[in-house]
């Protein structure tokens, strides 16, 4: 049963275990993309996305779909990055109509899809503008199949985000990311039991030492080539000190303690995909301003001081002279 408290709409226990461990829902919109029967066409100008700017699942299929020049082929909804009581809402848009779906709510396509589905609509959305309905709400997989199916329609000079070579190693290591970071963090802020946070946080920061020394010795997660695996880390690592060291008491270190890290989190940022699609007051009201945050006066902090994202972080000289 889904129930509205506050402004932030939330599934009853659906997603705390017996022990207080968060558990994320699973996704029911999940066919892919392909040119095999079954799948939903690969066609351009067909599917709308909707995300918000505070959800790291979210902001990493913007980032892969400005990398690869696919703006003019997925179209592009935003909602509101505080969730109301009715779910994400098209307030940024005239009239807080989404001008494609015309639609107020996210809810409410998910109800017209499938009207028995109570869990949560999710962002990232992917909607059949042709049905009107969702297809695909896959945030673990939707970037590979920008990657892969939709590289018809890269653009010219398209970095390879998914090489053949490297897919098994890229597989592996996501995986590890998602339970590790992407997930972890949200497993120790939404623990319910001293337990499960404990647990939770150590494997957050025990993962992130394993990174900050992988990171020592390379440019990106896999040498000098941007690949899915640093798009899926870096919007953790971008949330991390002005959202979770605070919000989700993952307070051991913040990113800007980790040298390398820090200095890999602004190479990636300072590139224009990464960088203008990451909006870090967006992403403090949405973790800020929502009931879940035991914050009642909706009071928003001001820091940290983000100015220092954009200072010289010198990974491109520091590996281009150990070649």
């Amino acid at each position: 049963m889904s129930i509205a408290i506050g402004k932030v709409v939330t599934t009853e226990n659906n997603e705390i275990s017996k022990d207080g461990a968060f558990v994320r829902q699973t996704n029911r919109f999940n066919t892919p993309f392909g040119n095999e029967p079954g799948m939903l066409p690969v066609e351009a100008g067909r599917y709308r996305l909707i995300w918000a700017a505070i959800c790291p699942w979210a902001h990493r299929q913007m980032i892969a779909i400005k990398l690869l020049g696919l703006e003019d082929v997925i179209s592009v909804g935003k909602v509101n990055p505080v969730r109301t009581e009715n779910g994400w809402e098209f307030s940024l848009d005239k009239n807080g109509v989404d001008p494609v779906l015309g639609i107020r709510f996210l809810p409410e396509i998910y109800a017209k899809t499938d009207p028995e589905y109570n869990g949560r609509a999710t962002v990232p959305t992917v909607v059949d503008v042709k049905t009107g309905k969702v297809v695909n709400n896959d945030y673990f997989n939707l970037t590979y199949y920008w990657e892969t199916q939709f590289k018809p329609f890269h653009k010219a000079g398209a970095p390879d985000l998914y090489p053949e070579k490297l897919r098994a190693d890229i597989d592996a290591l996501n995986n590890v990311i998602f339970h590790e970071v992407n997930n972890g963090v949200y497993k120790a802020g939404f623990a319910r039991s001293q337990k499960a946070y404990e647990e939770a946080y150590h494997l957050v920061f025990n993962q992130l030492d394993k990174l900050e020394q992988r990171l020592s010795q390379s440019r990106y997660l896999f040498g000098d080539q941007i690949t899915d695996a640093d798009i899926r880390l870096y919007v953790t690592l971008a949330r991390f000190d002005v959202a979770y060291y605070s919000a989700f008491k993952t307070n051991r270190n913040r990113i800007i303690d980790f040298p390398n890290l820090w200095a890999y989190t602004r190479d990636l940022y300072q590139i224009p995909a990464f960088g203008e699609t990451t909006d870090f007051h967006a992403i403090k009201q949405g973790y800020f301003l929502s009931n879940n945050a035991h914050n009642p006066y909706d009071i928003l902090p001001l820091g940290p001081d983000v100015s220092n994202w954009h200072t010289p972080h010198n990974r491109d000289k520091i590996f281009t002279s150990n070649r």
